[in-house]
């Protein structure tokens, strides 16, 4: 139960910090015009959309395991892990991307083939390579002690992909001077004026 107490919080951390550092701004320019710089910027999520959907994934991952058994669990907790690892390399392949930034610069000085110089990165990309690896050890740790942790009572399952047998019960006698049995009877669907014959 330690795992499922660590692992919990780690992938819900980890989530959360995807989410916020793909919305931050991860570079930073100048794009030239009329002999000035306009400073521009590119959030995480117009470089690249991806780790905030796998950090999504994750988090439907990590609940996800409390509603499956079995072969399923190993399944989901490996796709935990592979949202984790996804985040990492992602970010890591993007951080130096400039495509976000010189689309940046064009929208900023209405020329289509502007570029941004004087570029730079923020820590923001860390954080979502961060939030990437808690993931990554929260899929982990699911993968190596997921089958010990609880699952969602199957007190409702069906047994053996059978419903249980119901034995059919008689209905109660009807009394035809109690008006309660005759409203009962009519909500069961039966004709009471039959059965007080």
């Amino acid at each position: 139960m330690r795992a499922l107490a660590a692992a919990l919080p780690l992938g819900a951390l980890g989530a959360a910090l995807v989410l916020l550092g793909s919305g931050k701004t991860w570079s930073t320019g100048l794009a030239e015009f009329a002999g000035t710089g306009l400073h521009v910027r590119a959030s995480g999520t117009s470089t690249t959309a991806l780790p905030g959907a796998l950090a999504l994934v994750g988090l439907a991952s990590l609940v996800a395991v409390f509603a499956v058994r079995r072969a399923g669990r190993y399944v989901v907790t490996g796709l935990l892990a592979l949202s984790g690892l996804g985040v990492v390399v992602t970010t890591l392949t993007h951080r130096g991307d400039r495509h976000a930034l010189d689309a940046a610069a064009a929208g900023a000085t209405g020329l289509r083939h502007a570029t941004a110089t004087h570029t730079g990165t923020t820590a923001w990309p860390l954080v979502v390579v961060a939030g990437g690896v808690l993931l990554l050890l929260a899929g982990l740790l699911a993968l190596r002690y997921g089958r010990h942790w609880p699952a969602m009572s199957s007190r409702y399952d069906r047994k053996n992909g059978k419903a249980p047998a119901r034995r059919p019960s008689a209905p109660p006698p009807v009394d035809p001077d109690r008006a309660e049995d005759l409203w009962k009877a009519l909500d069961r669907g039966e004709d009471p004026t039959q059965s007080a014959d």
